[in-house]
């Protein structure tokens, strides 16, 4: 596992570049998902604006302005908070940086960096509008398309995305949440994706109702990219390690060596005996140990289906011998790696939306098959993760079982509703503007 970026060069390519070590792999990741998701939504929004499916919005700008004192304050907040921390991260005391997350959130940073910073992204922007300013400024219509505004809605979509994803991860791990409120809604880890997806959509809903953009129109757009997404945020889960894994393969024992090696079931019971203060905590008997017995076949590797995360963020497990450092902990009994499978999984889905984007003609019928596709891959892998449950009327599913369900029966009413209520699109010319 590699944690963070630095971790990785050195290992994979013996490259040592120290300031690579505040590049946390999962965060790495997660920041490629949002550009994977940005450029193919651009490219499917620019595709429907040429066959006259999404249209343009006139908007009034002002040119010639000078830089009001709102965007000197702003570029000089954003410019010292840059500054302060970017900085202080190379100049400060190597313990004080040791929990980058931690040092991130606190209010450690280099002061006068912060100050030169800020003053130099204010009097930037200053010299920027200072070069455009007119003797008189003037108003000025100007064509604003949809593909103009990927750049907003993918801001909309990570901030509200991260917010709902840790607000449902609380929801998710509540015990954890009441322990320690703020550091479980501060931290950087412990992410629900589809708490991400829903608050992401309704304020990316929200954006589109009010700049015009034809609502199912932006989620066929979006549905390909969404699933790409998807897919390249789990290789963050599986490279860092970050314990949204699978449950354990009885069929396995982790040796010295971090190797997956076959066990018999009395071999594999007496491991989980000696690790009972690794499970216990999270099980509360070890018969309750979720577990699943499954040998690889001969032409596949055993970590395929039993992987102990060495080296993993989180710390989880037992100590690796002869290893130093922040990250020398792996899983005493591998677990099935479905951040793995569903990279694969999504990018094959990924895949088969691309291909039906243009065969679909009636809006909003892509992201119902979306929709449905999400859910089914999530519904079915839960089976073999870690998750909390619910107690609902003597059945015990998981939040994700849930939500993915919901997604499903959301999905294929959307698909038949408008397949039913509407005509094909025939990309005729005629601009379908309406938010729906």
């Amino acid at each position: 596992m590699y944690p963070n970026l630095y971790l990785a060069l050195k290992d994979l390519f013996g490259i040592s570049l120290p300031f690579l070590r505040f590049v946390n792999s999962f965060g790495f990741f997660v920041a490629l998902s949002f550009i994977a998701a940005a450029i193919t939504l651009t490219k499917e929004l620019m595709r429907k604006e040429r066959e006259g499916l999404l249209s343009y919005r006139e908007e009034t700008v002002w040119i010639g302005k000078p830089a009001s004192p709102t965007e000197l304050s702003l570029n000089f907040l954003l410019g010292f908070v840059l500054g302060f921390k970017l900085v202080g991260l190379v100049t400060a005391d190597s313990a004080l940086t040791a929990n980058v997350q931690d040092y991130l959130l606190s209010m450690q940073g280099s002061l006068p960096a912060g100050i030169i910073g800020g003053l130099l992204f204010a009097g930037l922007k200053f010299y920027e509008r200072n070069k455009q300013k007119l003797d008189k400024p003037e108003e000025r219509r100007v064509r604003i398309w949809p593909h103009d505004r990927v750049g907003d809605l993918t801001i909309y979509a990570f901030v509200f995305g991260f917010a709902g994803a840790k607000i449902f991860n609380s929801l998710e791990t509540w015990n954890d949440f009441v322990r320690d409120p703020v550091g479980s809604l501060f931290s950087f880890s412990g992410l629900t994706f589809y708490g991400g997806l829903i608050c992401a959509a309704l304020a990316i809903w929200y954006y589109a109702r009010k700049n015009g953009i034809g609502f199912w129109h932006l989620n066929d757009a979006a549905a390909p990219g969404l699933m790409l997404a998807y897919s390249v945020g789990r290789i963050g889960c599986q490279v860092a390690g970050d314990g949204d894994w699978g449950i354990l393969n009885s069929a396995y024992i982790t040796s010295p060596a971090g190797k997956p090696m076959g066990v018999t079931l009395s071999q594999w019971a007496l491991t989980l005996r000696q690790n009972s203060q690794l499970y216990l905590p999270q099980f509360g008997s070890l018969e309750k140990v979720p577990h699943l017995t499954a040998k690889a076949p001969s032409f596949l590797p055993d970590w395929l289906f039993a992987y102990s995360y060495p080296h993993n963020v989180i710390g989880e497990g037992v100590r690796i011998a002869d290893c130093n450092g922040q990250y020398c902990s792996q899983l005493p009994i591998p677990v099935f790696p479905t951040p793995l499978y569903e990279t694969l999984t999504c990018l094959a889905l990924f895949f088969i939306l691309w291909s039906l984007r243009k065969k679909l003609k009636v809006p909003g019928t892509l992201f119902g098959i979306y929709l449905v596709l999400n859910g089914v891959e999530r519904f079915l892998v839960e089976h073999i993760r870690v998750n909390s449950t619910y107690n609902i009327f003597g059945f015990h599913p998981t939040q994700a079982e849930l939500i993915s369900a919901g997604l499903i029966i959301a999905g294929a009413l959307i698909y038949f509703r408008l397949k039913r209520g509407a005509p094909p699109t025939t990309g005729s010319g005629t601009a379908d503007t309406r938010v729906e």
